[in-house]
């Protein structure tokens, strides 16, 4: 069973910040990065708690080549895992940012979003609506083959993995909460039964989805797409993000060395201390949803 994750404390922005952040949408044209703290409300749990300190242990790239068992052990599990991840639905703080993108932006409420850099691989900026989002980190939603390079819908490749292992879907009931990479934690015996999925165009089994894991690189396209529409704002907004790993922090840094300002939302600790021009220490839909009201933007319903 998987240790119960435990999310921040609820804690509200004070009137005064949520003018803050008005005023800087409604001022300055700004990309907008954004983490895990984003989907904590739609139940994605972050990696790391308000401190900083990691509550899950996220895969690496160097555990996912490490050799067949270690595939094998995260395709059980990622299995498991799937349809609850794709259960999750876009939550107010998603809604509101894309309202703010389409309609704040549309009648001048917003002076402008360049972009969303999310490090997040759930897919819920788009199902909100957002446009112009960039997937620093890649997404779930597709399988790449490290063998030959074939790609793979992993909704297609969950089907084949249903039907090799009919008996496995009984494990979920089970299973611990899902975590932000989209599996769970099984136990050795369920793992041990699951048939692992292989390759369509070349048989390998080294079958990966198409993310970043830690220890990865970034693309450098995606890279300098990113730094692309952080050049065409006047600032950033950082939301639901610690900033901890270099591939969003660099980003900070790259606007304060310009002298934009750099806005951080999320709740606890993050890098960007020195970076940021203002931290709003609170959670990410309720801010975004009053900040929307503020600007008299509306938010969809769910």
């Amino acid at each position: 069973m998987a240790t119960p994750v435990t999310l921040p404390p609820e804690v509200e922005a004070a009137p005064q910040e949520v003018e803050a952040l008005a005023e800087l949408l409604a001022t300055r044209r700004l990309a907008v990065v954004t983490g895990a703290g984003m989907s904590t409300a739609s139940g994605i749990p972050d990696y790391r708690g308000p401190d900083g300190v990691r509550r899950v242990q996220p895969m690496t790239i160097g555990d996912f080549r490490a050799g067949p068992a270690s595939r094998l052990r995260y395709w059980a599990r990622a299995f498991v895992g799937w349809e609850r991840f794709t259960g999750a639905r876009p939550n107010t703080g998603h809604r509101a940012l894309a309202a703010l993108q389409c309609e704040g932006v549309d009648t001048g409420a917003v002076a402008g979003i360049t972009g969303v850099i999310t490090q997040n691989v759930d897919g819920l900026h788009q199902r909100a609506g957002s446009p112009d989002v960039l997937e620093l980190h890649g997404t779930l939603s597709r399988i790449v083959c490290l063998a030959c390079g074939a790609t793979e819908e992993r909704e297609h490749l969950q089907a084949r993995l249903a039907e090799a292992n009919p008996d496995h879907r009984r494990v979920a009931l089970d299973a611990g909460q899902v975590r932000p990479d989209g599996d769970v934690a099984l136990d050795e015996e369920a793992v041990a039964a699951f048939r692992a999925p292989r390759c369509l165009a070349c048989g390998s089994d080294e079958l990966k989805p198409d993310v970043v894991y830690f220890g990865e690189n970034v693309p450098r396209p995606r890279v300098d797409a990113a730094y692309a529409m952080v050049d065409a704002a006047d600032g950033l907004l950082v939301l639901g993000s610690s900033l901890k790993v270099m591939s969003g922090y660099r980003f900070a840094r790259h606007v304060h060395r310009a002298g934009g300002p750099v806005v951080v939302l999320t709740r606890g600790w993050h890098r960007a201390d020195r970076e940021a021009t203002l931290t709003v220490d609170a959670m990410v839909h309720t801010t975004l949803a009053a900040v929307a009201d503020r600007l008299g933007v509306g938010v969809p319903e769910a």
